[in-house]
């Protein structure tokens, strides 16, 4: 099959393209290198583009006949998406609805949604499942969860198959080195802690050590890439035989607060991790963990990276020689 992928230059969709070329997909990334990088484009044809440009969303239609869409192309910080959230809702919902437009035009009836937890907004229970409220407490996850909506109703009206994955913590990198996470501004734990080792930021913050759990700081779910992309992979098979819009979990089911995410670090580098300890952050739960019962059930996925020192072994080894 040959698969567009919308985004393919970022962190979760370059690991995506190498997977489906593994497996002997053809691939064309379309990507508007805003936060992605050219450099991760080293499988299948980059075609640099934005999906606000409907002109450019129709050629790429035009000439490519594509079996399926999965798109990981957002605007994805919170704390921007508070302070600017027009650029959020144009990006991610005008954007996809131009993107889905196209592929109505074209007959492409499959679609694998990059969606997020942050849809769930603060929990209400343990471990998050699909029956779990949809409240998203920002644009953001606002976002993401209009595009949800839409697949739904593009179903009932048009009969398009959709998957929406809600990741949790993706974190990690590619295994062999090809591939890992390089962003600017990077907000995300693992990288900052690792770049702190390296000396490539100027100091590693906790943000809040009062929170109701065992240590006082946040709780997360982390899920390789790899793991990840083999869930994008499970659904795109599924969407073969399963009518109707879906929506999955996606996390390893184990929780780890910051402090044991450094002490994890510090075991894997076998380096001191000094860090500050900073006032929370608005709109931080405690605690966010999936249930991923049904996409294992559904999906017949099965995450291989459930340690959290395997996660960050991959992440160090990118880190210390990043490619890009």
């Amino acid at each position: 099959m040959k698969i567009l992928i919308c985004g393919g230059a970022g962190y979760i969709g370059s690991h995506m393209v190498k997977l489906l070329v593994a497996r002997g997909n053809e691939v064309i990334t379309f990507d508007n290198l805003s936060t992605g990088h050219r450099e991760a484009v080293r499988w299948g044809e980059l075609v640099v583009g934005d999906l606000l440009d409907r002109k450019a969303l129709a050629a790429l239609f035009k000439v490519h006949e594509f079996a399926a869409v999965m798109h990981f192309s957002a605007k994805s910080l919170v704390g921007e998406s508070v302070t600017d959230p027009e650029k959020y809702y144009e990006n991610n919902v005008i954007g996809t609805a131009n993107l889905l437009k196209e592929m109505r035009n074209a007959g492409v009836n499959h679609f694998i949604f990059s969606s997020t937890a942050a849809t769930f907004g603060m929990p209400v229970q343990a471990r998050i499942d699909e029956s779990h409220p949809q409240v998203p407490i920002n644009p953001y996850g606002r976002s993401k969860l209009m595009v949800e909506m839409m697949l739904q109703d593009y179903f009932r009206a048009y009969g398009m198959r959709s998957v929406s994955l809600r990741y949790f913590n993706a974190a990690g990198a590619d295994p062999e080195g090809q591939l890992g996470e390089s962003h600017d501004p990077e907000t995300h734990l693992i990288p900052n802690v690792l770049r702190s080792i390296l000396g490539l930021t100027a100091g590693l913050k906790v943000f809040g050590g009062d929170y109701p759990t065992a240590d006082g700081t946040c709780v997360r779910d982390y899920i390789h890439i790899n793991d990840l992309c083999m869930a994008h992979l499970r659904a795109l098979d599924y969407l073969q035989f399963h009518d109707g819009c879906h929506g999955f979990n996606l996390g390893n089911g184990n929780g780890f607060s910051v402090l044991e995410v450094i002490q994890a670090a510090r075991e894997v580098t076998g380096c001191a991790i000094p860090y500050s300890m900073e006032p929370r952050r608005p709109g931080d739960p405690p605690v966010l963990v999936a249930d991923s019962t049904l996409a294992r059930r559904e999906l017949g996925w099965d995450p291989r990276y459930a340690s959290l020192q395997d996660i960050l072994t991959s992440a160090w080894g990118w880190h210390q020689h990043p490619l890009f």
